[in-house]
């Protein structure tokens, strides 16, 4: 009977808790979309890795209701494809990006296969690109591998680091020629406040010494922060901007991995449901980065909540930014 007592009033302090959170941040949210000019990105290709589901998702829509032409650059084809279907039903309810007063200027959206874990696959995704794409606007390397057991790409690597890190390294790389002609062009990457926990150890970045799926984690993102710092300093006087953003903590199905256990799951599902982000809400500095005029001309920053952020010491290391990024031309094979 206590039990029960104590399980009633804790799920009522947590809806309690809930609403308060679901009124505040939503309303926050409400504002940033009032705010938007509908046609701020028309006449604009954006390229968004990852963008069948979570932040990649939310970010996709947003900025097609900018009037953006969208490349969703995804691993599974037909997912894609679903989500694109169901983007073009939500931003698009009159039937097409033109057809309507409710169109507001939203733009294209095109599916493109990309499998970030294969070499092979980015090669081929660009190649197609360079020959298709007359432009590329904006670059959003979002798509992410969180917390798996330890597994290898295609190619060797371990996965977390081959994914979050090596294959955007490789795709930023071979899509810098359409960007810099493309000028003024930007690129945003997105990591997470979890960098602060990881270390780069060039004598096992690919963890076959040990392996802990956080740690591995958290230095992947620590990677995309220097790899943005680097190519930040490589890009001085192109025109092509380069920032950082980490989205806070948001409701996605990036923590697929994650064991939780039955008997805690409607507690989590309580707390997450009061506190963390939607993906909507976690996308909009990925959006900011993308589209405002606010940060033209700003590269190599790192943002939070669309708000430049301070860097610990060991994410701003330009040594060890410089050598990482020397050791991952090797690793993808890019030649000097």
């Amino acid at each position: 009977m206590a039990v029960g007592t104590a399980a009633a009033l804790l799920a009522a302090l947590g809806g309690i808790l809930w609403l308060a959170a679901r009124r505040f941040v939503g309303s926050s949210v409400q504002r940033l979309h009032q705010g938007g000019d509908s046609g701020l990105m028309r006449g604009k290709t954006v390229l968004i890795t990852g963008a069948n589901s979570g932040l990649g998702r939310a970010t996709a829509a947003e900025l097609l209701r900018l009037g953006a032409r969208v490349i969703m650059g995804c691993r599974d084809r037909k997912r894609a494809e679903e989500a694109a279907g169901q983007l073009r039903r939500e931003v698009w309810p009159t039937g097409g990006p033109d057809s309507g007063p409710t169109s507001g200027g939203a733009g294209e959206l095109v599916v493109k296969e990309l499998d970030l874990s294969s070499l092979s696959s980015v090669r081929s995704f660009c190649q197609e690109m360079l020959q298709e794409e007359p432009r590329l606007d904006v670059l959003i390397n979002n798509a992410g591998v969180f917390q798996c057991p330890y597994m290898k790409t295609e190619d060797g690597f371990e996965m977390q680091f081959g994914v979050n890190h090596l294959g955007h390294f490789l795709l930023t790389n071979l899509l810098l020629g359409l960007l810099k002609s493309s000028a003024p062009s930007r690129i945003v990457v997105v990591s997470s406040k979890l960098y602060k926990y990881g270390d780069i150890n060039f004598e096992d970045l690919n963890s076959e010494q040990s392996y802990n799926k956080s740690f591995c984690y958290s230095r992947s993102k620590l990677a995309n922060i220097l790899f943005t710092r680097e190519l930040a300093r490589r890009l001085e006087g192109t025109s092509v901007t380069v920032n950082v953003l980490h989205p806070g903590i948001v409701r996605t199905n990036l923590g697929r991995h994650i064991h939780i256990p039955l008997l805690v799951r409607p507690l989590f599902n309580l707390v997450s449901w009061a506190f963390f982000k939607t993906p909507e809400e976690g996308a909009q500095t990925a959006v900011y980065l993308a589209s405002s005029p606010e940060v033209e001309g700003v590269s190599g920053k790192y943002f939070g909540d669309c708000k430049e952020e301070e860097l610990l010491p060991k994410a701003m290391d330009e040594s060890v930014a410089r050598k990482l990024w020397d050791i991952s031309e090797v690793m993808v094979g890019i030649l000097k």
